[in-house]
């Protein structure tokens, strides 16, 4: 990977051709946190967020997110995606919620850009969701953890890094 692919030959941006791509099954793991007062998290934790069910909209907002990737990033194609699963981890001991989204499909072109996507859209509601009492949130670590699938295999962020 010693070029980027988004570029013609004459520097002009286009979008990748993957027409002779062979169609295969392809996942890309991705995560990321929100860290926040401890009192955030604890209304969090209750339930009893003013606007309802905090961690259950930003799953349903990280899923819409990544069926809406390709609208957002100029050059990403858009895909039928098979799975999208969304988990929240909340640590107590940081004060933290942690995101971790896991995208699938069966296609020519990975889906990294939407589990990305996916954590980046799930952590900003949680944010907007808990503003009111904590404008100070900060989210971080968003990161690739892993893709399978298509010419260039399996990758791991353990193992390249």
């Amino acid at each position: 990977m010693d070029k980027l692919t988004h570029f013609d030959n004459q520097g002009q941006a286009h979008m990748v051709d993957v027409g002779d791509k062979a169609s295969t099954r392809r996942i890309a793991i991705a995560s990321g946190k929100i860290s926040m007062l401890p009192s955030t998290l604890a209304l969090i934790q209750s339930g009893d967020a003013k606007k309802g069910d905090v961690l259950g909209i930003a799953r349903i907002a990280a899923i819409q997110a990544s069926k809406k990737t390709a609208d957002l990033i100029p050059l990403c194609h858009p895909i039928s995606l098979s799975k999208v699963a969304v988990d929240f981890d909340i640590d107590a001991k940081t004060n933290s919620i942690n995101c971790k989204v896991t995208a699938e499909t069966t296609g020519q072109t990975g889906v990294e850009m939407e589990a990305l996507t996916a954590v980046n859209v799930g952590l900003l509601t949680i944010y907007d969701m808990c503003k009111a009492v904590d404008r100070g949130m900060t989210i971080n670590d968003i990161k690739l953890l892993e893709k399978q699938g298509g010419k260039s295999g399996h990758w791991t962020a353990n193992k390249n890094r």
